[in-house]
């Protein structure tokens, strides 16, 4: 048995490596309304369930006065716990401890979770508070983050990777969070920028706060870096667990099933009136998924970013899914760059965690003008429709409304391997709108006529009799039937049961050229 003296030993080190950079950094750091890298996991693990690697270790430092100043865990906390059960990898940097900097040491912890996270399939989380590269070691820490960078890479598709941003985060740092697949962040005491604010002064003379330039609310709608973005640290790691009951452990697995419920009862028994006659009135598309979907279930990531379209995860008797839907009720439910790059992003990871889709459409095309063109929708748009193309997992289609012109293709049609493809009678699937169509086809006939206005009336009325409706494209097996709104979650219930096991597989190849 060991002697009393290293029993107390050890005791020591346990509790100087928990107190972080002491009483009064963790007191600061409270004073910001935010929580220590340990209080952190209490809330974001199953209770007792973290185990944790490396508490001793410290720098390797000896100048600039470093090799005085030496703390346990050298600012960042690593190991493994629980979440709903299930194993998890996790770091969680500790800002009173160098205010989170990362060391050459400080990588390796962290580098040292992510390799065997790969190992075991298993999923990572990082909880990121950090000042950035540890100025005094130089090349080291720069070092140590591309270390990070590669793993990060590596792991991509391959184990989910979950970052939240819950302080500074700025220069190379950012890149970290930025290659995993989804970034949470904190409403004021969060910020992600390559540069801040002092340098923007100098170089441009914008005068922009931290949180003006990178927080929570600039990267939640403006740029699309965050995809969640919370009002405290506790709602945040809230948030982290529950999304995380919705996808695998890894690529190879699919993803958790939970008890089967019932719809929203009051937003079902509406779909089939939801749908207005006029079809440039619009309508709320997540009154459609709230019908459909096991109540309660549905997560909407990226919410406040490009709300034209709509994305998130959903359970159908109980099965995740992930959700892609054109919202009406902005911009008409038109893809544009930003809605094109958050639906591809999100398709993809779907894709490569074994999450069938379903789509949701009524999309009246791309959006026109110079900023569009100029900005690249055609090589932005490219990519929704290359997701979609790529993508093996079941696949999903109800077509609401709209569907003209290119932009049907893109979204998730039979043309592009969709699994099921239906479409409600409201459906219009076509080239293009019918007013736009007869202008172009009789442009002639309405110039000719006597009353252009009454010729143009009538030949829209024609076009609509013969185009805006989904039979022509029922006749030629584009889509697989016709149904009621109502009957859309026994089908899709159907659907999804009957691909479970889809195989399918695209050409052996390197990798793909993703139009970037």
């Amino acid at each position: 048995m060991a002697s009393k003296e290293k029993v107390e030993r050890l005791r020591k080190k346990r509790e100087d490596a928990k107190k972080g950079g002491g009483e009064d950094r963790i007191q600061r750091q409270h004073e910001k309304g935010k929580l220590t890298a340990r209080e952190r996991l209490d809330l974001l693990l199953d209770d007792g369930t973290f185990e944790e690697i490396d508490p001793f270790v410290t720098h390797r430092s000896q100048k600039f006065g470093l090799d005085e100043r030496k703390i346990a865990g050298d600012g960042v906390v690593t190991g493994f716990g629980k979440i709903h059960g299930r194993p998890i990898y996790v770091f969680s940097q500790d800002f009173t401890v160098f205010g989170g900097s990362l060391s050459e040491t400080h990588a390796e912890k962290i580098c040292k979770i992510m390799d065997m996270a790969m190992k075991n399939g298993v999923p990572v989380i990082g909880l990121n508070d950090s000042g950035g590269a540890r100025i005094q070691e130089g090349v080291s820490s720069l070092g140590g983050y591309a270390e990070v960078f590669w793993r990060n890479s590596m792991a991509s598709g391959v184990v989910p990777q979950l970052s939240a941003v819950m302080g500074p985060c700025a220069g190379g740092a950012v890149y970290s969070p930025a290659l995993t697949d989804f970034v949470f962040m904190v409403k004021n005491t969060s910020y992600m920028f390559v540069t801040g604010p002092d340098v923007v002064k100098t170089v441009t003379h914008e005068e922009v706060t931290s949180e003006e330039l990178g927080g929570a609310s600039a990267h939640g709608t403006k740029s699309g870096v965050a995809h969640f973005a919370e009002e405290n640290d506790a709602l945040c790691l809230r948030e982290m667990r529950k999304l995380l009951t919705y996808i695998p452990q890894n690529c190879e697995e699919k993803p958790p099933r939970e008890e089967p419920k019932a719809p929203d009862t009051s937003k079902a028994q509406k779909l089939d009136g939801l749908v207005p006659d006029n079809p440039n009135k619009p309508y709320d598309i997540k009154e459609v998924i709230g019908g459909i979907v096991d109540k309660g279930s549905f997560l909407e990531v990226h919410e406040y970013y490009a709300d034209n379209i709509v994305v998130g995860f959903a359970r159908i008797d109980g099965r995740s899914v992930g959700i892609v839907a054109n919202q009406p009720l902005s911009l008409a439910g038109v893809l544009d760059i930003d809605a094109s790059l958050k639906g591809a992003r999100f398709v993809r990871f779907c894709d490569a965690f074994n999450i069938p889709l379903v789509t949701f459409e009524d999309v009246p095309g791309f959006l026109p003008g110079t900023d569009q063109e100029w900005g690249g929708i055609i090589k932005h748009g490219a990519k929704l429709l290359y997701a979609f193309c790529e993508a093996t997992v079941p696949k999903m289609t109800v077509i609401t409304r709209k569907a003209y012109g290119g932009a049907y293709d893109v979204m998730n049609s039979k043309h592009i391997r969709a699994d099921y493809n239906v479409a409600w009678p409201t459906a219009e699937i076509a080239v293009m709108g019918p007013k736009g169509a007869v202008e172009i086809i009789f442009r002639k006939e309405i110039a000719e006529a006597d009353d252009p206005e009454a010729k143009e009336q009538e030949l829209i009325d024609y076009y609509k009799e013969e185009f805006a409706h989904p039979y022509k494209a029922a006749e030629r097996g584009f889509i697989d039937n016709v149904i009621m709104p109502g009957e859309t979650r026994e089908k899709l219930i159907n659907a999804l049961e009957i691909t479970e096991n889809k195989v399918d597989q695209i050409p052996q190849k390197k990798h793909d050229n993703l139009p970037l």
